[in-house]
Order: C-alpha cells, then structure tokens, then sequence
C-alpha cells in the first residue's frame, strides 16, 4: 500500500464530517427559524391531559429531565415544534417551574417570569391567535401563586385563574372556560389533600387524569365552537 493511502482516506473522513457538520448546522438553522404554523384550537384534549399528568407527577418528584422530556413532547405533539425548537422551549418552561418551587415569596415567584415570557413568545411565533404575550405570561404565574397560596384564597379563585388563563389565550368569553378552570383545579385539589394526607396512590393519579381529560376536553369545546 503506498504512503499517499492514508492520507487520502483521511482528507475523505475529513471532508465527510465537514460536510456532516454543515448539513447538521443547516438542520438546526432551519428547526429554529423556518416560519411554521401551529392552531392553537387543534389539540388532542386526552393526550395533554396525559401529559400533564405526568408532567405534575415529574415536578413534585422533583425529576426535572423527566419533566424537560414531557414538555418538549408537549410542545412537539401540540403546538407543531420541530425537534430542536420543542427542546429549547421546553427548557424556559421547565426552568420556570423549577425557579418557581424554590420560591418562598412574591418576589422569588416572580423569577419564573422572564423564561415563562420566553415561553409563549416561541408558541405566539407559531400561534394563529394573537394573544398578548406578557399578558398570558403573567396569568400562568398567577394562577401558581394562588395555587402554592391557596390556604390565602376562597376555592373559587383558582379555578377562576386557570380560566383567565385560557381566555387570553384563546381569546374567548370566561364564561365558556370556567368548566376547564373548575375541572383542572380540582384535579390540583386532590393531588394537594392526598399528598398532605400521606401520599398520592396510583388510583389517585389515575383519578386525576380523568379530570384532566374532562377539563381538556371541556376547553376543547369552548374554543372550538
């Protein structure tokens, strides 16, 4: 074999991996910034409810990969998110509720806003509702400060937060969204008084699930009508 055989089957290795390494950063550039549509109405009500009951499942178990896995699936399966895009994503959201749980006060709660806001400004990128970004943001947050203070609050105000939620998102009367609201706080409800009672069981999770079909599915309807 002649001298001059590795160094050509090496300049090829190296021509190949450079050419690997442009088509993977073309990949990424177009994941990120390829304008896409996502309608925000066309979601599969049962499937965000799973979702999201493994997802407050992660959280209390304080399993953040896990959780990070769930929302960039979330983001993918629900609001059209190419691969890289739903991981950069899910990361702002997940890191907004990992900031949050460390809280002890309004004033550490509010850390969680800035990658909430970072958030919803990828969804409204993709949204075909014209939701106000800061706006939604800020009721996400509000809703988990009621939530971690409710023994401050009437049992109502949760319900009625998670409904103004989804009203500025979908752009919608609170009336249709108040069932969504009441439906997922009391899903919440339950996995509270059974945690603080000893611990959540299986059938309790399944329990919670159900409801958060219902809530999803109730949304489902209002903002598709």
């Amino acid at each position: 074999m002649s001298s001059g055989t590795p160094k050509r089957a090496k300049t090829i290795i190296v021509r190949l991996l450079a050419v690997a390494l442009i088509l993977l950063i073309c990949g990424v550039v177009f994941d990120l910034y390829y304008p896409r549509r996502s309608h925000l109405r066309e979601f599969d009500a049962d499937e965000v409810a799973r979702l999201e009951t493994a997802m407050w499942r992660s959280y209390y178990e304080k399993q953040r990969l896990r959780l990070f896995s769930q929302l960039a699936e979330l983001t993918r399966t629900q609001y059209n998110m190419p691969l890289v895009r739903s991981n950069q994503v899910a990361y702002h959201a997940a890191n907004a509720a990992f900031v949050f749980k460390q809280g002890k006060q309004t004033s550490e709660y509010e850390k969680a806003l800035p990658d909430l806001v970072k958030f919803y400004t990828e969804i409204r990128k993709l949204s075909d509702i014209p939701f106000d970004v800061d706006r939604v943001a800020r009721l996400e947050l509000e809703w988990w400060i009621i939530h971690r203070q409710r023994a401050e609050h009437a049992p109502s105000d949760l319900a009625r937060a998670l409904a103004e939620l989804q009203a500025e998102i979908y752009r919608v009367p609170i009336d249709r969204v108040l069932e969504h609201g009441r439906l997922r706080a009391e899903a919440m409800m339950i996995r509270d008084s059974k945690a603080e009672a000893g611990g959540v069981t299986e059938a309790d999770w399944a329990r919670i699930n159900e409801l958060l079909k219902e809530s999803w599915r109730s949304l489902a309807a209002a903002v598709k009508s």
